[in-house]
């Protein structure tokens, strides 16, 4: 090729000289400007060799396209031509892709088993991607509570310092059994009182009210819905709905004594009281005041190790003895005189019975955890007056 071109080179040399010459005899000396240009075929071929050299080195030092792609961009565009009708939904799989970029034909159709739409594209051009649907359900899930149980808790304590009944939670935990709480279990603490429900098959805002007898509208407003229809797995709020009862346990024997099942006398006690110091109700070591009178627990909790003796803090009659279904579990009621009484909540056994009097310092039963109590403890309350027709809870280590 380098001698190829000199040649031509040469013969352009030749042609120029032939052209400078006519034109020096065809004008006057005096006029004449003479270029002589020399440009022999030796001389050229050095210089075209450089030139191809140089050219194919720069041309080997070009990034390769297929192994390292480049591009860019030399300004904003015009606006976008695709459609997009929702939310970002995902990347098409390859036959879809295939037909929203229009190379879909009858000799590259879609997979097999892959059913595309209609129509992928306008007339104009325009690419309609798929749209994911927002499939959000509204409900009342995220206006529950999640409480922890701790050492000394009851399903009332727990329900007083959260502003709603004990059955409300009762129910929104479908419990079983009075003394099934134990430390850590995790508890679902509803806003208001009533029922938490999940929507079933053939449920509808109507039904549920009606069912439930509640109003409807309380029930979008409680749980915070715009929309009146109902979906199957909905968690919803009935607010001032109401369930079954708490079953009652049938009497078990005691430990020590037998106990009573709910032995009751109209006696009084003592008509006076004698003023001595109460003595502690709790007979051991270890036992501790797992929590103290408060608003909303209203007596003193005592944990010890389950079955350690109960006793009399003073002398008096026992008004009560045996189950009662207030969340105490086994209890024994003690009418001391003056209108003071003291009741002892949530033993395992009663050794006392309606009628009896007692000693300050006596057995009457053991520690347990019946009723509505997490771990073996003694809830124990002073009460001014008659208990629960009148009277009214005070601190009882005011007397101590």
């Amino acid at each position: 090729m380098v001698r190829g071109l000199g040649a031509h080179a040469a013969a352009l040399a030749w042609v120029a000289r032939a052209v400078s010459h006519r034109q020096a005899l065809s004008r006057p000396i005096t006029l004449r400007r003479a270029v002589s240009v020399h440009l022999a075929s030796e001389r050229m071929l050095p210089i075209i060799a450089a030139v191809v050299v140089l050219a194919a080195s720069v041309v080997s030092f070009q990034p390769a396209a297929a192994a390292n792609p480049i591009g860019g961009v030399d300004g904003a565009g015009t606006a976008p031509r695709i459609a997009v009708g929702g939310e970002i939904a995902d990347q098409l799989d390859p036959a879809e892709a295939r037909l929203a970029t229009g190379a879909n034909s009858a000799k590259s159709g879609p997979a097999d088993g892959v059913q595309l739409p209609a129509q992928t594209y306008a007339d104009d051009g325009t690419v309609y991607k798929p749209v994911a649907v927002n499939t959000t359900v509204e409900d009342g899930k995220a206006l529950l509570e999640i409480y922890t149980v701790e050492s000394g808790d009851t399903l009332t304590g727990i329900a007083g310092r959260h502003g709603i009944s004990m059955m409300t939670i009762w129910w929104a935990n479908k419990l079983t059994a009075k003394d099934e709480l134990h430390v850590g279990q995790k508890l679902v603490i509803p806003p208001v009182d009533g029922l938490v429900v999940i929507v079933k098959e053939g449920d509808s805002l109507d039904s549920l009210a009606a069912r439930y007898k509640v109003d409807a509208a309380d029930i979008l407003a409680v749980n915070q819905l715009e929309d009146p229809n109902l979906i199957i797995g909905q968690t919803l709020i009935l607010p001032d709905a109401a369930g079954a009862p708490i079953p009652t346990p049938k009497p078990r024997p005691g430990s020590s004594g037998g106990s009573r099942s709910g032995s009751s006398c109209n006696c009084s006690g003592p008509s006076t009281y004698g003023g001595a110091a109460f003595a502690w109700p709790v007979v051991g070591g270890g036992n501790y005041l797992s929590q103290r009178f408060h608003y909303g627990h209203y007596g003193d909790d005592i944990a010890a190790d389950y079955g350690s003796r109960v006793i009399a803090v003073g002398a008096g009659t026992v008004t009560f003895a045996g189950w009662k279904n207030n969340g105490g579990g086994y209890q024994v009621w003690i009418a001391h005189g003056s209108g003071l009484n003291t009741t002892y909540n949530h033993m395992s056994s009663v050794s006392v019975s309606a009628g009896e009097s007692v000693s300050r310092g006596e057995a009457i039963g053991r520690v347990g955890q019946s009723g509505w109590a997490t771990g073996p403890h003694l809830h124990f309350e002073v009460w001014i007056g008659p208990i629960w027709n009148g009277g009214y809870r005070v601190n009882p280590l005011r007397y101590y």
